[in-house]
């Protein structure tokens, strides 16, 4: 596929999400000032957002990754979480931001917040790029929101259906 190629209707440009980037990266700079915080990107589908979110945060920052997943190679979550890769920063004390992709039935976000918040930190909070309440199962919400979205099968910017179309500079959906 192309990388220009559109799969059904573009929801969201690159404009829109980098607009956006820099809207939370001010609301978040401003709500941790003075304070280091560590960001903890979602692999592999929150690299893209985390990117462009942290270079609009003008505090110190570290940075780290988390590969979980509920869902392997289908478009529906199983409900069971694996984490394939751990963080390696201790984050005992520190403030904590997973940035996430996209948060759908919040199975693996609620189990990542858990997780660590087990490792004693001073919080743990969550922005994600994007949000479909309507597939809520777990009882977990993020406290920076990018857009909220239908409940379709969201690809691009990062997002993937079996590893295609992350690399899609926009937001889109599957519509098969």
């Amino acid at each position: 596929m192309a990388k220009d190629e559109i799969k059904g209707k573009i929801l969201l440009t690159q404009e829109q999400i980098l607009d956006k980037a820099e809207e939370l990266g001010k609301q978040i700079s401003e709500d941790y000032a003075g304070e280091t915080l560590v960001l903890i990107g979602t692999l592999k589908g929150a690299v893209m957002w985390m990117a462009d979110l942290m270079k609009q945060i003008s505090l110190d920052t570290e940075i780290d990754f988390v590969s979980a997943s509920s869902y392997g190679s289908g478009t529906v979550s199983s409900g069971n979480v694996v984490i394939k890769k751990d963080i390696d920063i201790d984050i005992e004390n520190k403030h904590v931001m997973i940035i996430e992709d996209i948060i759908d039935t919040g199975n693996t976000l609620k189990y990542l917040k858990d997780y660590f918040l087990a490792k004693h930190p001073k919080s743990v909070k969550i922005c994600t790029l994007l949000d479909k309440p309507s597939r809520r199962a777990a009882d977990v919400r993020a406290d920076y929101i990018g857009f909220t979205v239908d409940d379709l099968f969201i690809i691009g910017y990062g997002l993937d259906y079996d590893q295609k179309y992350r690399n899609l500079p926009y937001i889109s959906y599957l519509d098969d």
